[in-house]
């Protein structure tokens, strides 16, 4: 049972052409000068599909930083408008519009402007999640959280993912290297967090959750040393995990 490229009507199995449209029947696997000379047809003629395989185009990096852009500003707008004349209870736009803040900053990079270095995309990421926090303040009766836990994080994170960004890009790069680094940085991590956490509920420093983390991550980086140190026991390994 075939059918005609063109129009889709059902084709009978001896038609040469199509008895809706017109457009000529060829078997796909009889395209050679045999066919062409069967049916009356020039070879040159042309044929109903492209015998070179063709490419879409690439869409243009600024119209799609412009429609991701439109995107989130009519997003943030909406948001806003209905919070001024409809939904007047709180200030709950906040949230969104300071969502597509962060996400618009984290697109610029990734869509709009790949030359971008990655350590000043990672301070722009940094501070736009620490003014999204003070803006979230407007909707809580405290500003002291955000001081004294939200820009503390957030700063923590922000160093933690430069300096984990300078060893993959600086030193040495592997995939044994690769999860040395980031072992320490998850331990390192944990660990900052419940240091300001204790601070701020408490102002005592009493280290329980992130010393299991640190301690497995200490661990898991021995073990990682000692298959970098020893060749013959990296390259089993690395046969033994296909990598």
């Amino acid at each position: 049972m075939s059918y005609c490229v063109n129009c889709g009507v059902e084709l009978d199995a001896s038609a040469k052409e199509c008895p809706l449209c017109n457009t000529p029947v060829w078997n796909p696997r009889q395209m050679g000068g045999a066919a062409f000379r069967t049916s009356g047809v020039s070879e040159e003629a042309k044929l109903p599909f492209p015998r070179e395989k063709g490419q879409v185009e690439t869409v243009n990096r600024k119209d799609l930083g412009i429609l991701l852009s439109m995107v989130v500003l009519a997003t943030a707008a909406t948001c806003g408008i209905l919070n001024a004349f409809v939904f007047r209870g709180v200030l709950w736009s906040l949230t969104v519009i300071g969502a597509c803040a962060v996400l618009w900053v984290i697109l610029i990079p990734a869509v709009i402007y790949k030359d971008q270095s990655v350590y000043v995309s990672l301070l722009y990421d940094g501070a736009a999640a620490a003014i999204y926090l003070y803006m979230l303040t407007y909707l809580t009766k405290s500003r002291d959280w955000v001081w004294g836990l939200g820009i503390p994080i957030t700063v923590l994170v922000t160093v933690i993912a430069e300096l984990l960004t300078l060893c993959v890009r600086k030193l040495p790069r592997s995939f044994l290297t690769v999860a040395l680094y980031l072992f320490t940085a998850v331990g390192l991590l944990c660990l900052g967090l419940e240091i300001l956490i204790d601070r701020y509920l408490s102002a005592e420093i009493a280290l329980s959750w992130s010393a299991v983390v640190l301690t497995v991550c200490v661990i898991l980086d021995i073990a990682v040393i000692t298959m970098l140190s020893r060749r013959h026991l990296r390259d089993e390994v690395r046969r033994r995990l296909h990598f």
